[in-house]
């Protein structure tokens, strides 16, 4: 599989922090029941790992993914726990390297032109725009646009549904993550249903 191709399953990729690994399966099913396919869990919580491999093995239509790939060790890790793509905060040549030893496939965040041109070198023409509203938003993407007209990005950090579809709407702009999707309110009341519902909405995002 290539990154680019999570594309296709829909508008957003939600970003998942889980800090109880019995919480996983049902979020997955909630958000797949939503419309929602590909999860990206990140690395942020002492039990993401676990949480990975259990979507893996309990969900399998959902694709599942590790964000906040850092080191070596967190791209074996994941790879290990059953995760079908990676996503990282930054770019360096050596987690590109890593991650094309383990056949896992990499989405790369960048902030700047340098960072582009630095992943483009390596082989990746879609990018992860992070933190995308703090470095420009909207205004930033369409300044790319000019000098690096072939990537397409996934701006994450700050996207919400209400200004999803402005990004979305730009022509360099192929899909989004976002955290609003599992508030950590409603995973603790354990409202999956609620959690439905957030997914239909960005799911069915006009743009």
């Amino acid at each position: 599989m290539k990154t680019i191709e999570l594309a296709n399953y829909g508008p957003v990729i939600p970003v998942i922090v889980i800090d109880n690994v019995e919480d996983a399966v049902p979020m997955a099913e909630a958000l797949l029941e939503g419309g929602i396919r590909v999860l990206e869990v990140t690395l942020r919580s002492n039990c993401a790992l676990q949480a990975i491999e259990a979507i893996a093995k309990n969900v399998p239509e959902a694709i599942v993914g590790a964000g906040t790939l850092r080191t070596k060790a967190d791209a074996t890790n994941a790879k290990i726990a059953g995760s079908q793509f990676a996503v990282s905060p930054g770019y360096s040549s050596n987690m590109g390297s890593i991650c094309k030893e383990i056949d896992l496939p990499l989405l790369p965040g960048v902030s700047s032109g340098s960072e582009i041109m630095m992943a483009n070198d390596d082989g990746y023409d879609f990018l992860k725009l992070f933190p995308a509203v703090a470095v420009g938003g909207v205004n930033l993407l369409k300044g790319f646009s000019g000098p690096f007209a072939d990537v397409k990005f996934c701006p994450t950090g700050g996207v919400t549904i209400q200004n999803a579809s402005d990004f979305l709407a730009l022509p360099n702009v192929i899909v989004c993550g976002g955290t609003w999707l599992t508030p950590k309110e409603y995973v603790n009341q354990k409202n999956w249903a609620k959690i439905t519902q957030l997914a239909k909405e960005a799911s069915s995002i006009k743009f």
